[in-house]
């Protein structure tokens, strides 16, 4: 199980990017992530998310880890289900942003990383439990990581994505954030060209 695991999870891309400027948002990106969004939720519906393969693909590698249906959604998924609910995709700075737009449009799991609180080099492995995990505004709080999950990890044994589904507080990315890793995840329904 562990080496399918892997290999699945390994359909990904990772991407760096140097001299980012996250401070300032021009309208005219604003306007075209407004713009891109309506254009999906023209044709987007719950019916077409049960459907979707790249989205199944995520929770049949969840499956293969053991994990239950109704816990870890798929982040793309959370993100389709949030522009069906609001209508809209709430804004947070120009690199989130552009990252959650990407992921709608391909159903891909992105997640973005100050780099530069990142220790050393990033692994992805399957989880043995001593991992440290600190989500996203949990003010610090450590979550327990089970054996046998699948997380990107740093040198220093701090998880900094979760699955394909939490990012964690020590490398989110800040309006001061120049230097930014993205992970590009896919799975077995999606080639390593798309």
């Amino acid at each position: 199980m562990i080496p399918k695991v892997i290999d699945l999870v390994s359909r990904s891309a990772v991407l760096e990017i140097n001299n980012v400027d996250n401070r300032s948002y021009p309208e005219a990106l604003s306007r075209f992530i407004k713009t891109e969004i309506q254009k999906e939720l023209e044709s987007l519906d719950r019916d077409q998310l049960k459907a979707d393969p790249i989205i199944q693909g995520f929770w049949d590698l969840h499956k293969s880890i053991g994990l239950p249906k109704r816990s870890n959604t798929p982040a793309p998924l959370t993100l389709l289900k949030l522009i069906l609910k609001r209508g809209v995709l709430f804004s947070i700075d120009p690199v989130v942003d552009l990252y959650n737009l990407v992921s709608i449009q391909s159903r891909l799991a992105l997640g973005a990383h100050d780099i530069d609180r990142i220790d050393g080099d990033v692994e992805l492995k399957i989880t043995n439990g001593t991992e440290r995990f600190v989500p996203i505004g949990a003010n610090g709080s450590a979550e327990k990581i089970k054996a046998g999950e699948y997380s990107y990890v740093d040198a220093s044994n701090e998880v900094i994505c979760h699955l394909e589904t939490r990012q964690v507080e020590k490398t989110k990315v800040t309006a001061g954030s120049t230097h930014i890793f993205y992970i590009v995840q896919g799975n077995e329904h999606t080639s390593q060209e798309y």
